[in-house]
């Protein structure tokens, strides 16, 4: 495809930023760079016609970690690090409140909650056990105790007799959240180009060539925010994780609010709209969810749905209405990568499933490279 004299000048030609990737770490680094440079031209650029990876396709929970999560995380990590990691979560979870405003994002503080399964007593009694020494040491960020035991009111079934509550977690619109970045990156005078598919770049030192479908052009200085897409750009330092979901239709008296966290992190419910929001699975197969495919597969789904049926809504008739998949990025380490790759080029990849509480901070962060 030929594109006209005026494409080529205006939307082509003498580009300072050019950001691959739409999402909440692409809008918020394009929305940095427009704050310090306020006469730059910035383009983002993205394969999809709506952000490709995690940011509209997420649950929506502003949270930073369940307990068993981050016991776990003790045992790959430091405490010390573990402990930045839960601070740079609440942080980014403040900055993207106070960025787009409750109102906006329908921010609702309903709390968070863990369960488990019958079946599953050896973590159940870790996290009984570890509940003081977790409190204690994030008790600084907190200034008083996050987790503490609850009786299950919700009238789950098959689960052990307490839920952990965490009072500071709560519950976004991710749609909404999303709208309002968007809307602010256009009226910010940021160019999003949807369809765009980079396929190549080279670094030419005083600027960077890149080839987007069968054209291309040149930027100063090129960002990616591609997170589960940025394998290839990291050496595999960030492995795609694929998180199927699905939403029940409106269940008429739904008594159940909140982010409810079940097997680890690996399953994860919450109410919207008077429906249940359920995902997770991946851990029933890890090599096939390594894929940037946005498919779903039988054995997840009906994993899903006899949770439904036997744990969350065990007394109650629902409806599949939907499903669908996202794509995250994961890796050995749960730290985020931001980082220069070459002279001009820098990216700010491998958020861990945790978009929504720090991908407003890594996008931040990305553009304070430059």
């Amino acid at each position: 495809m030929q594109l006209s004299y005026w494409e080529l000048k205006n939307w082509f030609t003498n580009i300072d930023y050019t950001i691959v990737g739409s999402g909440i770490v692409g809008l918020h680094c394009a929305l940095n760079l427009r704050e310090r440079f306020p006469e730059s031209k910035i383009l983002i650029l993205e394969k999809g016609i709506l952000p490709q990876g995690a940011s509209t396709k997420n649950a929506g929970f502003a949270c930073f970690g369940s307990l068993s999560e981050i016991i776990d995380d003790l045992k790959t990590h430091s405490e010390e690090e573990v402990i930045q990691l839960i601070e740079k979560r609440w942080n980014g979870l403040q900055l993207l409140r106070k960025n787009l405003g409750d109102s906006v994002i329908d921010f609702k503080p309903y709390g968070g909650y863990e369960l488990f399964l019958k079946e599953d007593e050896s973590t159940y009694n870790e996290c009984l056990q570890k509940l003081p020494f977790i409190n204690e040491i994030i008790k600084p960020l907190f200034k008083t105790d996050v987790f503490a035991k609850e009786v299950d009111r919700f009238d789950f079934k098959n689960i052990q007799e307490y839920l952990i509550f965490n009072p500071f977690e709560g519950q976004i619109d991710t749609g909404n959240m999303m709208h309002a970045l968007l809307k602010k990156a256009i009226s910010e005078n940021i160019m999003i180009l949807n369809h765009a598919n980079v396929s190549s770049f080279s670094d030419k030192n005083s600027s960077v060539e890149i080839v987007v479908n069968d054209y291309s052009f040149e930027t100063k200085k090129l960002l990616f925010a591609t997170n589960g897409f940025a394998s290839q750009l990291t050496n595999n330092a960030v492995k795609p994780a694929r998180a199927q979901v699905l939403i029940t239709e409106p269940i008429p008296n739904l008594d159940i609010k909140g982010t409810f966290h079940l097997d680890k992190g690996y399953y994860y419910f919450r109410n919207i709209d008077n429906r249940i929001l359920l995902g997770g699975g991946r851990n029933l197969d890890f090599e096939g969810e390594t894929t940037t495919d946005l498919s779903q597969t039988e054995k997840i789904q009906n994993k899903l749905e006899a949770l439904l049926k036997n744990v969350i809504l065990p007394n109650q008739d629902f409806q599949i209405a939907h499903r669908w998949s996202g794509i995250m990025g994961v890796g050995s380490h749960k730290k985020p990568i931001v980082s220069q790759l070459s002279e001009n080029v820098y990216c700010g990849v491998r958020l861990g499933g945790m978009g929504v509480a720090i991908g407003s901070l890594v996008g931040k962060e990305l553009a304070e490279l430059i």
